[in-house]
């Protein structure tokens, strides 16, 4: 009742002390809460309804992407050779290249390599005679693929681009040549055939080497001679598929010669082709006619691998008076040692009985590893290694 009598006695508009010590701190306490709250879900409706994030605030990397301008090309003032570029011109755009899966005719491995189109092939097949140690320039033609071999002055690539042999030794004792091919695609096992296989190994090149030019320089800086390989359609083809540009029994004569020159030009200084697979199209007369005709015309020879019996190329050889060798045995036929080592008692056998003897073998790391091996006796036994060439030049002669 006391607490009564304050509160009416009280002047208007005071509050005793007891009221404010009953009511403020509750309510003070309230409002505080009130406005958190009200902030909390202000902030929340907002992030709900206006935040168009749709990771729905995940943290992001922004990340300044910068285009580096192209350099102008200034046209060279007249009468003045324009200044040679500081650096390679950029690749085709995407789409004018496109990867290939090459199958080894020899070992069944598949390479995927990059082709590029024909505009760029030929920009590189052009510079490449230039880059070429050794290459004469007198033998070569220009073809809308590229630089191509052709006979001049009297010179052929058979004989220019021959390795150095002792012609008058072979003459007298048995030979052998062996051709291993398959080289060019797959940089590692090509260097490896290179350097650790003497140079009378004659090494045989596919066209489609991410940069053939280069490889084949380094062989024959090696001294060795060196081949190049034609993509031919096998039985099987399209399944076995040899490559780009490979030569077709469905195609004209126009068509396969043009295909052709491709292949001549992806790089220079071999002293003659070759087949790579092509056991339907070697055994085909009409269209390995104008083929084996081409290769004599342009002063090449011609190495079949012996692996098709039925094969044409030996009696059109003749008749265009082709430099021309067959194998007598696929040394790799059967992958192994042991072998591989059997074969070449075979070469060496039929050598000592014939005068000559060839032998085809893929760039495996077992042949390469025996063929080394075995040459570093050859001569002891009487026998002369030498490159393919010049066994052609004794078989003519024999």
């Amino acid at each position: 009742m006391a607490e009564a009598a304050d509160e009416l006695s009280a002047p208007l508009g005071q509050e005793t002390v007891a009221k404010k010590r009953r009511f403020q701190v509750p309510f003070t306490a309230m409002q505080a809460l009130a406005v958190v709250l009200g902030l909390f879900l202000v902030a929340f409706v907002g992030i709900a309804l206006f935040n168009d994030d749709p990771l729905g605030g995940e943290p992001i990397a922004h990340i300044a992407l910068r285009k580096t301008p192209m350099a102008e090309e200034k046209p060279a003032a007249a009468g003045h050779a324009a200044e040679p570029a500081a650096k390679s011109p950029p690749k085709q755009a995407a789409g004018e290249s496109k990867t290939v899966t090459i199958i080894d005719g020899s070992s069944g491995a598949r390479h995927n390599v990059v082709i590029g189109d024909d505009a760029a092939d030929k920009a590189e097949s052009d510079a490449a005679p230039g880059a070429m140690t050794g290459i004469d320039q007198r033998l070569l033609e220009k073809s809308r693929y590229g630089m191509i071999p052709v006979v001049a002055d009297g010179l052929k690539p058979f004989t220019v681009y021959a390795a150095d042999a002792d012609r008058a030794k072979a003459a007298k004792v048995p030979v052998i040549a062996i051709v291993v091919g398959g080289l060019g695609v797959g940089a590692a096992k090509t260097t490896d055939a290179i350097m650790k296989l003497p140079p009378a190994v004659t090494l045989a090149f596919t066209p489609y080497g991410a940069d053939p030019t280069k490889l084949a320089e380094r062989a024959r800086a090696q001294r060795h001679e060196i081949l190049l390989q034609v993509p031919m359609e096998p039985f099987d083809y399209p399944d076995n598929d040899p490559g780009p540009q490979t030569l077709l029994t469905s195609l004209n004569a126009e068509q396969n010669l043009d295909r052709l020159y491709w292949h001549f030009s992806r790089f220079q200084g071999y002293a003659g082709i070759a087949n790579f697979m092509g056991a339907r199209f070697v055994a085909t007369d009409p269209v390995m006619q104008p083929i084996m005709r081409e290769a004599a015309k342009r002063g090449l020879s011609y190495f079949d691998d012996g692996t098709t019996p039925r094969s044409v190329a030996a009696p059109l050889a003749a008749g265009q008076a082709l430099p021309f060798a067959k194998a007598d045995f696929t040394i790799d036929a059967v992958p192994t040692s042991a072998e591989i080592d059997r074969v070449l008692v075979k070469l060496e056998t039929l050598a000592k009985e014939r005068g000559i003897a060839v032998g085809a073998a893929s760039a495996l790391p077992v042949s390469i590893e025996r063929i080394a091996a075995w040459t570093k006796t050859l001569e002891t036994r009487g026998i002369l290694l030498v490159p393919l060439t010049t066994a052609m030049l004794k078989s003519k002669s024999g």
